[in-house]
């Protein structure tokens, strides 16, 4: 998820590692965890998480200070119904400048305000301040809602994902005008499957069916984003996070968090991949002309125009990291560069195990259509895309998925817990799986598995760990067949959530793995840990699902024998 940063510094390593264990041993007022409260949480949570716009507040953005506009696509009447919410909520209706055929269509710098996009179906949000549709937090609310036989609400949030990419051009971050440039981890075939997989969804067969010949060529619409120049990783044959904007991301309120950045890299200069060029406070126009190519336009960004610190502003490579870092959901990280600002040079394995995954579906989705060639298509490229993350991606000596820097052509230099994306995704071999297994100690603590063993003081690092990344280890592990492992995992970070809640009555965005609970303190980039929460209510109720015994059996993983 993108979030607004808040100005704070990175600390250096060594001192982020010395708050790490004091964190371990603060004093914390610790509740007596119980399920049952925290099941009870759930239930109250889907419907003070749930928006429609009919609703006057779900049209509020706090992150934007302006009269609240809600957007239409262009070309398409207003319903009279969305025409009355704007009277009632004092909100202006406006549709969008020109049809969106693909993301980057509109400049969402030149819209006179910004905006929320027009969805037609009611939809949960991840809480807090998040108070719009998530991309691929929306995949892990929606399992839990199917989960919890929710099924209306659950197909509701596929169908507007849907409506995103016939109308704005792909899955978005969110349904927000200053998204309009980037999607998130692509979920949406997993969101279809999800639904699709449950008989109680449809009232037929046929309905079934007619509703996935309308989905399937969406889906496909929506694959395109991942394989367009921009997103592809060099000549690797794999894929990339990548904003289509430029400069500062039009959602920050201020430069406060791009003044932080500077700032700790000129504290650590060997750090600093180039991130820094030299630039006046005040450019004139010959070299403002000069930072639009170099850095960002001054004249037509006010955040972009304050970015600057003793001489120093950031370099154009840098703001594109940092838009793609946002796309990846891991906002903000130091896997991938700095505060994440070389994460458009990465093939990772998160974003290409789901595109693998993304790739089987579509041959599933084809052959129920009866479109055995396209079907037959889909099995290449997939298979095609796991031949290239077992060269580049694939590390037998580490037996774990290192992410691929293609600019600089070789692996980063510790492990990120998304190595375990490719048993949910399916397409490790039974040897690589045994690999990856034997590697859980490198990331599993007392609370779950830490995002890395590597704590640099953000939140995608150690201690904290997410609901996401460990329902899909957990559910990977699970279908592999180490399914002792996946039950001792998921009880722990079930656990930390219960433990979180009796702490302080909520259930949190991120936790404290190494504690176990939801004691979190984030020292750079994004700080809060926002109440809620969508993706961990509906993690919770899965990990419950595999925990009773009540979990569908997956398809048969890869079964390639070969370990590169």
């Amino acid at each position: 998820m993108t979030r607004q940063a808040h100005p704070s510094l990175l600390r250096p390593r060594l001192a982020a590692m010395a708050l790490c264990c004091a964190m371990a041993t603060t004093a914390f007022a610790a509740g007596t965890p119980d399920p049952v409260k925290t099941r009870a949480y759930i239930d109250k949570a889907w419907t003070t998480l749930t928006r429609s716009q009919e609703d006057c507040a779900a049209l509020v953005d706090t992150k934007v200070v302006g009269h609240p506009v809600l957007y239409v696509p262009a070309g398409q009447a207003v319903p009279e119904a969305v025409t009355a919410i704007g009277k009632r909520c004092g909100v202006d209706v406006r549709p969008l400048p020109k049809k969106v055929e693909q993301l980057g269509d509109i400049d969402a710098t030149k819209l006179p305000q910004q905006g929320l996009l027009y969805l037609p179906h009611p939809y949960v949000v991840p809480g807090g301040f998040f108070n719009e549709m998530y991309g691929w937090d929306s995949y892990f609310i929606q399992i839990g809602l199917v989960s919890d036989h929710r099924l209306d609400l659950a197909k509701d949030m596929v169908d507007n994902a849907l409506y995103e990419v016939e109308n704005y051009g792909g899955v978005l971050n969110a349904n927000r005008t200053y998204y309009l440039s980037r999607s998130q981890p692509p979920f949406l075939t997993a969101m279809m499957a999800a639904v699709l997989d449950d008989p109680a969804a449809f009232a037929s067969a046929d309905a079934r069916r007619e509703w996935l010949a309308r989905a399937y060529p969406l889906a496909v619409r929506n694959y395109e984003i991942w394989t367009r120049p921009e997103h592809r990783a060099g000549d690797t044959g794999l894929s990339r996070y990548y904003d289509l904007g430029s400069g500062p991301v039009l959602e920050a309120k201020d430069s406060e968090y791009y003044k932080s950045v500077i700032r700790w890299l000129r504290a650590h200069p060997k750090d600093d991949p180039g991130y820094l060029i030299k630039g006046a406070e005040h450019p004139n126009d010959a070299e403002a002309a000069q930072l639009k190519d170099a850095s960002c336009d001054v004249r037509a960004s006010k955040v972009c125009e304050g970015a600057w610190v003793d001489g120093y502003r950031l370099t154009a490579d840098y703001f594109h990291g940092d838009r793609a870092m946002r796309e990846s959901g891991f906002d903000t990280n130091a896997h991938f560069g700095p505060f994440g600002g070389s994460t458009h040079h990465y093939a990772d394995a998160s974003l290409n195990s789901l595109l693998y995954r993304y790739e089987r579906d579509l041959h599933d989705f084809a052959l129920q259509l009866g479109k055995a060639g396209e079907a037959d298509q889909w099995a290449k490229a997939a298979e095609a895309r796991k031949s290239a993350m077992d060269k580049y991606l694939w590390n037998a000596q580490a037996g774990m998925y290192l992410d691929y820097d293609f600019i600089a052509g070789k692996p980063s230099p510790y492990p990120y817990v998304t190595t375990y994306y490719p048993l949910w995704a399916g397409m490790a071999s039974p040897q690589q799986a045994a690999a990856l297994r034997s590697k859980l100690k490198v990331f599993e603590r007392k609370g779950g598995l830490s995002m890395d063993n590597h704590a640099a003081g953000v939140q995608w690092g150690e201690p904290f760990g997410w609901a996401p990344t460990n329902w899909l280890a957990v559910k990977g592990l699970d279908d592999y067949g180490f399914h002792d492992d996946a039950r001792r995992l998921a009880g722990k970070f079930a656990a930390t959530v219960d433990q979180g809640l009796a702490d302080d009555g909520t259930i949190r965005e991120k936790y404290n793995m190494v504690l176990g609970n939801a004691d979190v303190k984030v020292m750079a980039g994004y700080s809060e840990n926002v109440v809620g929460f969508g993706w961990t209510n509906g993690v919770w109720l899965k990990l419950h699902e595999l925990l009773d015994g009540k979990a569908k059996k997956a398809a048969p993983a890869a079964k390639t024998e070969k370990t590169p």
